[in-house]
């Protein structure tokens, strides 16, 4: 007997049975981990709901009798969602009686048993009495919803000084059932009428319309809302505070807007296209507004962009703008993007947080329709451009498939895959099918699923009918795969008549598929443009384009419809040629952007920048501006561009290139322009008025007349004319102001106080004698408990400041030690490592 060879057998034998056993682990985590849409034992038909708000405790106390009744399958039990409740009551009303019901319940289910196993065709009627615990329980949100309470109370002591009273809630994903008992789940829906007793001096406003409203002798009113169309309890929404109302009516559809009296007037401005759009979505899709009203209000402390409640949007403060703000308002994409949602995310509802990118993929590609309808294709495409680096930002880290049934917690669907990759594969279809299909077939999408809810399928069937084409392909390697191609693109011009273009896929196909991808090529010649359309369907593949002779240029994608990563070299003169040649926006700033860095050498400078500065889009005049003064280009050049510029700083209708023009100017001789810096201090545009503040600012002298604008100014509360105040106050060290930098440190939000920040911890890091506790510890308050994770990260480097300083160190580690976003976290050891090796 061979032992040594017996021993070999046994072995072999064993590592069969071992890896046997790990994919037979694999394969049933696959089973136990799918996410499946929730299974509909109920249906839900309407909701009556009383409640009323008790301030100090921060609870809701509520009534509600649910209208229900079996799908299709008897049911001896009824469970619905309910967290953080104190459950009073529940019955069975049936015949003029109040049958109590035995319940079990564990804080997020209520369990509720009834007399009898009921069929499909019985109606019941359940009622609950409650106190709901909005601040009690939770959990982490996600970086799009950022907490789960569902339901919040905003100052309700009205502790805080110039702090509205307010209450808001955010139902998505399954929060609704915070403060009130529901089947919480997006394939269900429901009618509902709402009765919000609140303080007589305040709104209220939710879905549908107020039907009736009774002052009450304590003080209360009671509103009665009514919403007689059905929808998933996640859409359904309150809001109570005080505010200022502007309405509007299209065609018989009331439009009202609601915001902090102050802003009322900016509102007019910010919430304005709202007509336009509602008529530009509703002729596209051929079909009117779905639902009886449309309220849009800004409230304090939102834990999330916006939200699409039907009828009744709720966006985060950064949109309570005064009127002088409004000028430079660019908040059109996320009113267009949660009005989109009224049609596909409401009307028509993703059945399971799998298939969210089917509500929030359409929302995201209104964004670029609205764009393009308003302002043209180039700034849709630009905008087109920056949800690409946006999904590409994410897929350094994760590649996933955009409809996927494998994830932990609903909140994880949140994410550029959904948004930004989900809108860029709708442009994608529809470049595919043409305008007329594409739209013909989100008209039948809608139409075949009104009031209902969807998967991904629907949408591929839908525009199979319509095109007639078989679309398996498109939606298995884009919504039911993951990645997207990396392709490298090689031109070859030996003969000049026939450019042989070679595309090959270099993405690791053990992970991704091979895709296959219709492209077009732009041909330019005798001064036109040609479009050639080409089907890449190999992992490597060469196209002779027979593009004939006098071809000046010939470009892949001109428009980057393609979600795609590319490696592509093109030296300086086809850059100019694209420069000089392309129709499209997006490809002139491409060219001018990479001829102002990566090829200055060929950079023809004088013609270059005369056209730029001439170019119908504005970010190719911005960026010619910001490159003007960093390139090198002889002294009478620039002369001859500079009346130009003048004129740009002026009078360009787009402020942003305004206030590039200034800084330009700044640039070429700062004291030339003194005096036009210092009048268009008082341009009614916050963006030209603190840039031409930075360049009068930064000019040698005029110590007087700086003092003098800072005490004009400095009352001011926009971030554009703080910045430079502070700033001149730190190369001044003007000790005496250390008060102001609190006082606006204390005053702004969001994104202006991350902004502020750099300015006030520089302020107190390097001015002397300015006193620097309470500095660091409003710095390490906010970099401890801020609730957006950018002001806590940019809070935790500003105390980098007084790293010297006793304690601070310590402190520093402590928060970092507390941090609970793990991103941020990573971050602050990045910053910490350096001292933590010295130490």
């Amino acid at each position: 007997m061979d032992i040594s060879q017996n021993a070999s057998v046994d072995t072999s034998v064993t590592a069969v049975s071992s890896a046997h056993k790990t994919l037979v682990s694999e394969k049933e985590a696959k089973i136990r981990e799918y996410q499946a849409s929730k299974t509909r034992d109920w249906d839900l038909l309407h909701t009556a709901l009383k409640v009323n708000f008790d301030y100090a405790a921060q609870t809701v106390n509520g009534e509600a009798i649910l209208t229900i009744k079996p799908l299709i399958y008897p049911q001896k039990t009824l469970v619905l969602d309910a967290k953080d409740f104190d459950v009073h009551s529940t019955s069975m009303l049936k015949g003029g009686e109040d049958l109590p019901l035995t319940f079990n319940y564990d804080q997020e289910k209520l369990t509720l048993f009834l007399p009898e196993k009921m069929g499909r065709y019985d109606t019941l009627q359940i009622a609950i009495a409650y106190t709901a615990f909005p601040e009690k329980g939770g959990k982490e949100g996600s970086a799009a919803i950022t907490d789960t309470k569902g339901l919040y109370f905003i100052n309700p002591d009205g502790a805080v000084k110039d702090k509205p009273i307010q209450i808001w809630t955010q139902g998505e994903t399954v929060h609704s059932s915070k403060w009130f008992p529901t089947i919480d789940s997006p394939n269900e829906r429901q009618t509902h009428d709402f009765y919000l007793t609140v303080p007589d001096q305040y709104i209220s406003l939710s879905n549908g319309e107020m039907v009736n409203s009774q002052k009450n002798a304590d003080g209360t009113r009671t509103d009665h809302w009514q919403m007689n169309l059905p929808h998933a309890p996640y859409l359904s929404a309150l809001v109570v505070g005080e505010f200022a109302t502007i309405e509007e009516n299209i065609e018989g559809l009331a439009l009202r807007y609601f915001v902090e009296p102050k802003y009322k007037e900016g509102a007019k401005m910010v919430f304005g296209n709202t007509p336009e759009m509602i008529r530009f979505f509703s002729s596209l899709l051929e079909m009117p507004f779905p639902w009886q009203k449309y309220d849009q209000v800004v409230v304090r402390d939102f834990v999330s962009g916006a939200m699409e409640n039907t009828t009744l949007s709720i966006f985060m403060e950064a949109l309570n703008l005064n009127e002088r703000e409004a000028l430079d308002s660019e908040w059109d994409y996320i009113i267009a993007h949660e009005l989109f949602h009224q049609w596909f995310g409401n009307y028509v509802t993703t059945e399971s947080w799998a298939n969210l990118t089917m509500n929030e993929g359409f929302a995201d590609y209104a964004e670029y329709l609205w764009l393009e309808h308003k302002e043209g294709r180039d700034e849709a495409d630009m905008h087109h451009f920056n949800a690409i680096e946006q999904y590409m930002g994410e897929a350094e880290e994760k590649q996933l498939d955009l409809v996927r049934f494998y994830h932990e917690d609903s909140e994880d669907m949140f994410d550029s895959h959904t948004y930004a990759k989900g809108g860029r594969v709708l442009h994608m279809l529809r470049k595919y099918l043409g305008d007329e299909v594409f739209f013909e077939g989100l008209r039948f999408y809608l139409k075949e699923n009104a009031l209902s809810s969807v998967e991904v399928h629907q949408l591929r069937l839908a525009l199979e009918e319509v095109s007639g084409k078989d679309l398996n392909w498109f939606f298995n390697q884009w919504f039911l795969s993951a990645g997207h191609p990396e392709l490298k693109i090689n031109w070859d011009y030996s003969q000049p008549d026939n450019i042989l273009l070679t595309l090959e896929q270099q993405q690791d196909i053990t992970r991704f598929p091979i895709f296959k991808i219709p492209f077009k090529v732009s041909i330019y010649k005798d001064g036109e443009r040609i479009e050639q359309t080409y089907t890449m369907d190999q992992a490597s593949q060469q196209f002779a384009l027979e593009n004939g002779p006098d071809t000046e240029l010939a470009l892949f994608d001109e428009y980057s419809e393609i979600l795609s990563v590319r490696e592509e070299t093109r030296g300086g003169e086809l850059l100019a040629k694209q420069f000089f040649r392309s129709q499209s926006g997006l490809a002139r700033v491409e060219a001018l952007d990479s001829l102002t860095s990566n090829n200055s050498e060929a950079l023809d400078f004088l013609p270059t920048m005369q056209l730029a500065l001439d170019d119908s889009f504005h970010v190719v005049r911005e960026l010619a501006l910001h490159r003007l003064n960093r390139l090198e280009a002889a002294t009478d050049a620039i002369v001859q561009l500079e009346n130009k510029i003048l004129q740009m700083a002026e009078g360009d209708p787009n402020n942003a290139v305004r206030a590039a023009a200034i800084e330009a100017l700044a640039g070429i001789d700062n004291r030339k322009y003194e005096q036009l810096f210092y009048r268009l201090i008082n341009a009614p545009s916050y963006q030209v008025s603190g840039a031409a503040l930075t360049a009068y600012l930064d000019l040698e002298g005029n110590d007087t007349q700086k003092e003098e604008l800072f005490n004009r100014l400095k009352q001011e509360e926009n971030i554009r004319i703080l910045a430079p105040l502070a700033d001149y106050l730190t190369i001044q060290k003007i000790t005496g102001q250390a008060g102001w930098m609190q006082e606006k440190l204390d005053l702004l939000e969001g994104e202006s106080l991350y902004y502020f920040l750099g300015y006030y911890g520089d302020f107190f890091a390097s001015v002397e004698g300015v006193p620097t506790e309470e500095a660091i510890s409003s710095l390490a308050q906010l970099a401890r408990v801020h609730k957006l994770n950018y002001v806590r990260l940019a809070a935790f480097q500003s105390l980098f400041g007084f790293i010297d300083e006793p304690g601070v160190l310590e402190l520093v580690r402590s928060i970092q030690g507390g941090e609970k976003d793990e991103m941020i976290r990573e971050y602050q050891e990045y910053y910490l490592s350096p001292y933590l090796n010295d130490n």
